[in-house]
């Protein structure tokens, strides 16, 4: 974390000073809003702490709900959120309250009375190493408060209106607020009334019930598994000897449970099998009483026993995989004609089961792709044509999510004998491991996806997926670090510079050792680099561009007075340097080699929401110039002095 640049900071450093919209907010929800967005789930608490790091977007959020979410349905954290939560600040406080899964255990009928269950394998959860950050349990109000912590604690003071339910909207085609809102009180004293909200922007984050999708006319495909789950989370006494390991349960009667143990060292989660629904049944399921769910829990364990003695929540559903046709307000005919003004995320466009422990997750990156999107055309960073890749990048990952979901479940709900094979459902959840993490979303070419041209200068950042991150060594201060936690939520862009191996500067062919320095100069003085032509005046010049620097060598072979003052930019009032931008390699664990880095060197360019968008040359500064011009507007920013950079 860095602060006291622009002045000594005597309280909590997480906390930023007001700025823009943030300075004298008012309590009430004014009558136009830069975006308004519904229902303070996770995608739509995500996409409001994403726009509240945008000082000059006035955006509020709306909820139902008399306050905060007492207690949430969803719970599992895989680690490409947790990635996420360390984006905005709160990833080690979240882990030391959460339940860490390590790996998982496959209980089975025992071949030789299958009546009884036994324990058939373990496996571990991450065994391929594919993130720092471990994979999760925590309820969703948790993380629901931890993005309020970040929105208030913002420069726009952001806190949700609680107490609106949304009752309809209409898109226009001209004014400053084409899209008006109709909201209704839900409680107080004006309960029933309404009132309505004109925005340039609305978000629908209000479920899978949700009203917005509904006003702007997009349908959910799809169909349901004719399958019941009961799920509890439950305080019990019992000789099962897993049960503070995750589990999937797998009974000779054909019922199966999956245990998810949960925070704090003795509350469980259990999903229990209720079996075929009939067609006929018209949501008689739903009344399963909790006394049925606990009864069938015990027969599936057998012969170990469940003894419930508190009921922390619970609730029946039934499997169902559907997406809708599209993510915004914009008819497919009409795509590419007009700009959207009403965008979907999470549970309103893609509802599936929850053992696959994906619809928080999947959510909450709904949101953090359209909040950076939103707070880049609004600012008058990016053209309107961004907010179109919005739908195209995720209505993709959410398809692939459904036909996930739609192979995981049914195979936890298959009776034992249906398997081709004993140890079938262990073996998918290993070789699957890498997509219910987070890790399998891979955007295509676009206005800020580039091509795959120079892919073999960074085969371990393939375009497309999530910058992943490593070990480092921060030059100023020899601390070793991961290089990916120095990415916050904040909007800008990040250019990772890996240095050239100057030791190859003798053999025949190799690169020039100045194609570092050159480059980091063209960056900093050249009127056609990105960051001269797109940074305004007045602000410092890592406002809209976070520029680093990785060397190949060890941290004691970097002399900072050589390093180019790209990489050592002044910022704040006092134009005070900052040194946290100038990396080496970690002996103990070489990025260029863990990472594929080729000899030459190579750009990394990431995008805010920590996808990688483009891998190039030192060389190649026509084609960086060219990826920007597709996706930023300039700025009147003149070419900057020596003095300024």
């Amino acid at each position: 974390m860095q602060f006291h640049h622009h002045g000594y900071v005597s309280g909590d450093p997480r906390v930023q000073p007001a700025a823009g919209v943030g300075i004298d907010r008012p309590d009430e929800l004014p009558d136009e809003v830069d975006v308004l967005i519904v229902g303070t789930g996770p995608a739509g608490m995500i996409t409001a702490a994403q726009l509240s790091q945008f000082p000059n977007v006035t955006t509020r959020i709306v909820e139902r709900r008399p306050g905060r979410l007492a207690i949430g349905q969803a719970d599992g954290i895989q680690a490409r959120s947790v990635e996420t939560f360390q984006a905005f600040g709160f990833a080690e406080r979240i882990i030391a309250e959460a339940y860490r899964i390590t790996e998982m255990a496959f209980w089975k009928p025992d071949p030789n009375d299958p009546s009884r269950i036994v324990r058939a394998a373990r496996t571990e959860d991450d065994p391929t190493g594919i993130s720092e950050f471990p994979h999760l349990i925590v309820n969703q109000a948790r993380v629901l408060d931890y993005f309020a912590e970040v929105m208030v604690n913002s420069p726009t003071r952001m806190t949700p209106d609680y107490g609106y339910e949304f009752s309809g909207l209409e898109v226009g085609q001209d004014g400053e607020y084409p899209v008006t809102v109709t909201l209704t009180h839900a409680v107080g004293p004006n309960e029933g009334a309404t009132r309505t909200v004109r925005a340039k922007y609305v978000v629908g984050a209000d479920g899978a019930r949700s009203g917005v999708r509904d006003a702007i006319g997009c349908t959910p495909h799809g169909d349901k598994a004719n399958h019941a789950w009961g799920v509890m989370d439950v305080l019990a006494v019992t000789d099962f000897p897993d049960i503070r390991t995750k589990c999937a349960i797998q009974s000779g009667s054909g019922g199966s449970i999956l245990l998810i143990p949960r925070e704090g060292g003795f509350l469980f989660r259990m999903y229990v099998d209720l079996g075929v629904v009939p067609e006929n049944d018209h949501g008689n399921v739903r009344k399963t009483s909790i006394e049925e769910i606990i009864k069938q829990a015990n027969e599936i364990l057998h012969p170990y026993t469940l003894d419930v003695k508190n009921v922390a929540w619970h609730s029946v559903y039934e499997v169902g995989h559907r997406v809708t046709d599209r993510f915004d307000d914009v008819p497919v005919e009409e795509a590419g004609t007009r700009t959207p003004r009403v965008f979907i995320t999470g549970d309103a466009c893609h509802t599936h089961s929850a053992k696959a422990g994906q619809g928080m997750n999947v959510s909450m990156q709904d949101g953090f792709n359209i909040g950076w999107k939103l707070g880049h055309v609004l600012e008058g960073r990016s053209p309107e044509s961004l907010l179109a890749t919005y739908s195209a990048e995720r209505q993709v990952i959410a398809q692939n999510l459904i036909d996930f979901d739609r192979e995981w479940s049914s195979m936890m709900a298959k009776r034992p004998e249906e398997f081709d094979s004993p140890s079938e459902l262990e073996d998918f959840y290993v070789k699957t491991a890498e997509f219910p993490a987070g890790f399998m979303t891979e955007y295509q070419p676009s206005m800020i996806i580039g091509a795959s041209t120079h892919q073999d200068l960074a085969s371990g950042y393939p375009i497309g997926k999530r910058f992943k991150s490593a070990p480092v060594v921060r030059v100023a201060d020899a601390n070793p670090v991961q290089l990916g936690h120095h990415h916050r939520a904040d909007g800008r862009w990040r250019i990772y510079a890996f240095a050239a191996d100057t030791a190859a500067s003798h053999n025949a062919g190799a690169p020039d050792v100045s194609a570092l320095d050159d480059w980091a100069n063209w960056l900093a003085r050249d009127p056609e680099s990105p960051v001269v032509r797109y940074t305004p005046d007045g602000v410092d010049i890592d406002a809209i561009f976070d520029v680093k620097v990785i060397y190949r060598q060890d941290h004691t072979g970097i002399d900072l007075g050589t390093v180019p003052s790209i990489f050592l930019p002044k910022v704040g009032p006092f134009a005070v340097t900052d040194y946290e931008k100038v990396y080496a390699t970690d002996p103990s664990a070489d990025i260029f080699a863990e990472r594929g880095i080729d000899r030459r060197g190579a750009i990394i360019v990431v995008r805010p929401d920590q996808y990688v968008a483009q891998v190039l040359p030192l060389s190649a500064t026509d084609e960086l110039t060219a990826f920007f011009a597709q996706n930023l507007l300039p700025h009147n920013a003149a070419s900057l002095t020596k003095e300024s950079v």
